[in-house]
């Protein structure tokens, strides 16, 4: 399911991305005000940091950079299902995500 705002464009764009076979036929489009609001405030996070950083110059940086942000965020939002919430859980937590060796 993807979640837009009201925009009359994205109708148009997601059947074209259908007939393209660029996106699954089965994939739902959800238009609303105030759900889009909920993940525009959860980017802020990640525009406030890309920002100082003058922009990503290649997609694998910004995917690396982008993923450890999220992670990062996930961690301190308690997004984590963990056993024990400890400090050294977090951290084994992060060096497996990222493939640190500790």
């Amino acid at each position: 399911m993807i979640t837009v705002d009201k925009n009359p464009a994205y109708p148009v764009a997601i059947q074209e991305l259908k007939e393209e076979k660029h996106m699954p036929e089965g994939m739902q489009l959800r238009q609303a005000n105030y759900l889009n609001n909920i993940v525009e405030q959860d980017h802020r996070f990640i525009k406030k940091r890309v920002r100082s950083m003058l922009g990503l110059k290649s997609f694998h940086t910004a995917t690396s950079i982008i993923s450890g942000i999220e992670a990062m965020h996930m961690v301190k939002k308690g997004q984590l299902i963990l056993l024990d919430k400890s400090v050294q859980n977090q951290v084994k937590f992060i060096h497996q995500l990222f493939g640190i060796v500790a």
